[in-house]
C-alpha cells in the first residue's frame, strides 16, 4: 500500500503538516491534529500557533475566574473557520463533556467544562479559536498536490510542546530534515 492511500485510511487522528507547497498564509507552517475525516469532509486544530490572548483574556470575557498559573498563557489560533468558537484539546479525566481523541488525549466544547480547566492547575490544555476545515474530497486532493505531509498524531505534542518547536519537531520525528523542504512550482 502506497503511503497516501495509507494516510487517507488513517488520517483523524493524526497530524497534518504543512509543506512550503502550501502557499496559504493561514497554514503557514502548521501542524493540524485532524479530528474528523470523512467523506463529508475534514475538520482539525491548527496547535502550534498562538494568538494575542491569554487566558485572562478569556475568562474576563466569559466572566470566569481562571487559576493564577493560567492567566498569562496564550490561546491558540485552532484556524480560520468559525475564529470565535473554542476549543479545548486537554488531559483531565474530571470534565464531564469530553471526547476522548486517544487514551489521555479529550477534546471540550461547552462552558461547562471550559470553567474547571480554567481553575484546575493540573491539567494540560490547549484553548484553540476556530478550526480548520475542508470539504468533500478536499483534504485528500491537498494531500495528493503536496501540500500536507501526515503523520500519527502524539499526545504529548499536543499537550506539552512549545508551540514554536512543533512544526520542526513533528518533521524531525518523521526522519525528515526540515531544511530539505523547498517549496516547488507545483499547483495548489
Amino acid at each position: 500500500m502506497n503511503v497516501y492511500a495509507r494516510a487517507v485510511k488513517t488520517l483523524a487522528p493524526g497530524f497534518l503538516i504543512a509543506t512550503p507547497q502550501l502557499l496559504d498564509s493561514n497554514f503557514e507552517r502548521a501542524v493540524i491534529l485532524l479530528i474528523e475525516h470523512s467523506k463529508a469532509g475534514s475538520m482539525g486544530l491548527v496547535i502550534n500557533r498562538t494568538a494575542p490572548l491569554t487566558f485572562r483574556d478569556l475568562a474576563r470575557s466569559q466572566e470566569l475566574t481562571v487559576a493564577t498559573s493560567r492567566r498569562d498563557h496564550a490561546l491558540h489560533h485552532g484556524g480560520p473557520v468559525e475564529p470565535y468558537r473554542g476549543f479545548v484539546l486537554h488531559d483531565s479525566q474530571r470534565i464531564e463533556e469530553r471526547s476522548e481523541l486517544f487514551p489521555g488525549l479529550y477534546l471540550s466544547v461547552t462552558g461547562d467544562a471550559l470553567s474547571p480547566l480554567l481553575l484546575d492547575e493540573s491539567a494540560n490544555m490547549r484553548f484553540c479559536l476556530g478550526y480548520a476545515g475542508w470539504g468533500p474530497g478536499q483534504l485528500e486532493l491537498e494531500l495528493k498536490q503536496g501540500s500536507w505531509l501526515f503523520t500519527d498524531a502524539d499526545p504529548r505534542v499536543v499537550l506539552r510542546e512549545e508551540p514554536a518547536q512543533i512544526w520542526a519537531h513533528t518533521i524531525k520525528s518523521m526522519g525528515i530534515d526540515p531544511g530539505y523542504l523547498v517549496a516547488s512550482g507545483g499547483v495548489n
